[in-house]
């Protein structure tokens, strides 16, 4: 299904409500190029939520062809990265979930065999703005927590924490997003990974 205008801005946290007396009300100080979004908009995919079998064999496919590699995953790709690291960590030499929507399910994940793989987790902004996020966050903030538990690098940028405001579900398209990857380069580079 492909989603609406209005669930697009109001889930990716661009602003609280997708129209207000005939205009899109804004998070105050958020870093989306909102000129852009019907634009944005047009580059929509259907979201299939019923083929997670064959897109996990496709990461695994992918990595087993073009790795050793750094995987970055976003939203929903979240869940696919941390399994794609769990069934070829000699393959994956970090993991860098921006906003994951999802995560492993602990009692099936041996986490153990990650311990080689230091992980990145990236939150933005609004999170406490919209109750979706706040449930959704729960479960990659467990995950990870089960990742340090096992003796995992797992870090977390909780980027308003950081004085980084701003940023929505969409960093990679917010004004700062030049920053933002930086950040992680910077992360990725502590950790032995970049030149």
């Amino acid at each position: 299904m492909f989603r609406t205008k209005k669930e697009a801005w109001e889930l990716f946290r661009i602003g609280p409500s997708y129209e207000v007396g005939g205009q899109r009300a804004t998070f105050e100080g958020e870093r989306f190029p909102t000129e852009a979004f019907d634009q944005f908009m047009k580059q929509g995919v259907p979201r299939w939520v019923t083929n997670d079998a064959p897109t996990q064999a496709s990461y695994d496919a992918l990595v087993q062809k073009v790795c050793p590699c750094i995987v970055v995953v976003h939203s929903q790709g979240g869940n696919f990265g941390f399994t794609a690291a769990l069934n070829a960590p000699d393959k994956i030499k970090a993991l860098v979930a921006v906003e994951p929507s999802g995560a492993p399910d602990l009692a099936k994940a041996d986490l153990t065999k990650l311990k080689d793989v230091p992980h990145l987790i990236v939150w933005g902004d609004f999170l406490d703005k919209n109750a979706f996020w706040q449930r959704l966050v729960a479960v990659p903030t467990r995950y990870r927590d089960a990742l340090v538990a096992a003796g995992v690098k797992a870090d977390v940028f909780a980027l308003p924490a950081m004085g980084i405001k701003g940023n929505t579900h969409m960093m990679m398209m917010d004004g700062n997003s030049d920053d933002i990857a930086r950040l992680i380069g910077d992360w990725l580079g502590k950790q032995g990974l970049m030149n």
